[in-house]
Parts: C-alpha cells; structure tokens; sequence
C-alpha cells in the first residue's frame, strides 16, 4: 500500500535535506584542512607537501568507506549507514583536532576518509530515491553543491575561528554533525526503491559481474571528475596565500565568493541536464572551465581574483551538479547504495595524489603554471571522457527498461 502524496513528499522534502546537510557537514570538515595547511604543517614542524600528503590519505581511504557502508545500505536500508557513517566522521574531526603528533593526526586524516567515502554513495541514493523523477536534474545539482556550501562553511570558520583560535578549535566544530543523524533516524524513511530491489547475496554478485565493464567506465568517470575538483580547490587558497600574497581575511572572502558560483552552477547545470541531457550538460561545463583557466589564474586585483574564482567553480561544480542523477541513474537498481559510491570513491583513489603533485610542482615551478598546465589538461581529457560515455536520463527506478542506454552525445 502506497502512503499519501504529502507524506511522499515530506519524507522527499527531509531525505533532501538529510542528503544535503549531509554531504555539506563532511566537505566542512574536510575544507577545514585545506583552508590550514599552512598552519598545521607550522604546529607539527613538517613541510606543506608533507600536509597535503594527509589530503591524500584521506581521499584515499574513501573507497573503503564507500564499500562497507554501501554494501550495508543495500543489504540493511539507506537510513541506518547514513546515521552511522555521520556518527563516525564527526568523531574522527574532533580526533584530528586534538592530535598530539603529526603522525596522529595522518591516522586520524585516514579513518576520517572511511567516513567521508561513505557518506556519499548512501546519501545520494537515499536522496534520489525518494524524490520524482522530474525533480531528479535540479535536486542532483543541490545535493552535490552541499560539497560546496561545506567549503564555504570552512571559508567562514576561516574567517572567523582561525585568526583568534588557531586551527584546532576549527576541527572541534566538526563534531557537530553527529546531531543530524538524530534528524534521519526521526525525519526520514526508508526508501520505497530499495524495499523493491533488494536482493540476496548471490544475485548481488551477479548483478555487480554483469555490469563490471560499466562500473570500470564510472571509476574513470569519477577519477577525472576528482581531479578537475580537487585541482582547482585544494591547493588554490595557499596559492592565493603563499602566491598571490593576500591575507588571510581575502583568502577567505575569495573562497567564499567561488563557492557561491559553486552552488549557482550546480543548481543551474543540474536543471540544464533535465532537458538537454547530463552529458551534453557536462561538457559544456568542462569545456568553459577550460577557457576560464587563465581568467582564473591571471586577474590583476582583489576583485577580478574574485571574479575570476566564482566563474570557474561555477562551471567546475556545474559540471558536479549532474553527478548524483547521472551515476544514480547508470547504477543497477539491487546495488544503487555500492555501486554509485563506490564507483565515485575509487575515482577519487585514481585522483588522490592531484593536491601532492600540485604541490611539489608548484615548490618547483610557481603555484601558477602548476594549477595552470594540469588542470587544462584534466578539463580536456574530462571532456572527452564525460562525451563518449553513456546515458540513462530520466530511467524509472525499478524499471530498467523504461528508458534505453544512450551511448554517445
């Protein structure tokens, strides 16, 4: 028995609520990170590649929490590893704030990666799982672009936590996402979508082996779209820093500034993509974001810097913003909880070491033409791999024959 249309669309209304907070409290907790690393690496007497290394430990453990809690969300139900894995990142920030050694700290960095690799794959699906198929584009543009509200968030606490506290009351603030977990054990249900798909163990392996060669194309997929995101944000305010020579109050308001193109371009690429296709969405994105490298980079004042930040993570994160239908919509409906995050988590493996390398080019060569050449080269060869793939806008959770499988633009 089907509930009530307002009940449907309350429990829509809080899964999207539950997703998003979700997703914006563990990129705050992750930003934090990179908004300090010059401060942290001064606390524990390293260098910042040395720092920067703790970002990769991070984005490298991802796929191990996307494995086990996306496996529980498809076996147990979405709500329950959702509450979990928010319990456990929350715990391992406050933990990275009160680390008495770096080499506490990089274990603390790499079991907060289990959390924030599981919290993904979980919240996306519960979230597009829940909502109308028509309202998938727009809503998938909001969910992501809680990735950057996060950063945003950390920018603020930046702001206004960091010049009179230091960086570790800022990692005590991450605890406070464990108080949401209260909200999705008492505001959200179980999605409808899992109740009908899911399956025992023997057809969840069948189910992963016939669609492997399309799980390879989704790693690929996320591994350049890891690195388009994480090459233009996690190293660009110690370029405006050590680079740039801004303060840290600029930094932050600059940040601030991008983030907020962030989530236009999300929301407004997400709800492109419900009419002309995700793809076509995508690379339209990628491809501008690629011409706006050097606007990017190269501005004269404050205020163009500015400018130039927003128009780029406006496309960057307008790519983003399609992210959660589109991998949503290819994944197999027994493994939507695995398969989605752990795909995206194993592309974020592949693009782990971009922070790293970015750095030790950049001690090498000048921050500039380090985030200059690579990420011309990440936008293109996204590009190509966004465009040649396949589509399924629109498919019927449940119905896997409701909508053929586009393969080329």
């Amino acid at each position: 028995m089907s509930s009530p249309p307002s009940l449907n669309h309350r429990n829509a209304r809080n899964a999207v609520i539950a997703g998003f907070l979700g997703w914006t409290l563990d990129a705050f907790d992750f930003f934090l990170l990179v908004m300090t690393i010059e401060a942290v690496a001064r606390d524990f007497h390293r260098p910042i590649p040395a720092i920067a290394l703790t970002l990769t430990a991070s984005l490298a453990t991802r796929p191990v929490g996307a494995l086990l809690f996306g496996m529980m969300a498809d076996r147990f139900g979405r709500r329950l590893p959702l509450m979990l894995v928010i319990l456990f990142y929350s715990v391992m920030e406050v933990l990275s704030g009160l680390a008495p050694t770096y080499a506490w700290f990089f274990a603390f960095r790499l079991l907060y990666g289990v959390g924030m690799g599981g919290e993904w794959g979980v919240g996306a699906s519960l979230t597009m799982e829940s909502v109308p198929e028509r309202w998938r584009g727009f809503v998938s543009g909001l969910l992501q672009e809680g990735y950057a509200f996060g950063y945003l968030l950390a920018a603020v606490a930046y702001y206004t936590v960091f010049p009179r506290w230091g960086w570790r009351p800022m990692f005590f603030l991450g605890g406070l996402p464990a108080l949401l977990s209260l909200f999705v054990f008492s505001q959200v249900q179980e999605s409808e979508s899992w109740k009908q798909s899911r399956a025992d163990w023997r057809t969840y392996r069948r189910a992963f082996a016939s669609n492997f060669k399309l799980f390879l194309y989704l790693v690929l997929l996320m591994a350049c779209m890891n690195s388009i995101s994480h090459g233009t944000q996690d190293l660009y305010p110690t370029f405006l820093r050590l680079q740039r020579h801004f303060t840290v109050h600029q930094t932050a308001a600059i940040t601030i500034v991008a983030m907020l193109g962030a989530m236009a371009g999300g929301m407004a690429f997400g709800a492109l993509s419900e009419r002309r296709g995700r793809r076509r969405a995508m690379v339209l994105a990628v491809v501008l974001a690629a011409l706006l490298v050097p606007v990017w980079l190269g501005m004269p004042t404050v205020a163009l810097v500015a400018a130039g930040a927003f128009a780029m993570q406006f496309m960057v994160q307008g790519a983003w913003g399609v992210i959660p239908a589109h991998i949503n919509e290819l994944s197999p409906d027994e493994l939507r909880g695995f398969f989605p995050g752990f795909a995206y988590q194993m592309g974020v493996l592949c693009a782990s070491g971009v922070a790293y390398f970015q750095s030790v080019a950049a001690q090498r060569f000048g921050y500039l033409p380090a985030l200059a050449s690579s990420m011309v080269f990440l936008l293109v060869a996204g590009a190509f791999v966004i465009g040649f793939g396949p589509e399924r806008r629109g498919i019927v959770f449940g119905n896997r024959t409701a909508r053929p499988l586009a393969k080329t633009l």
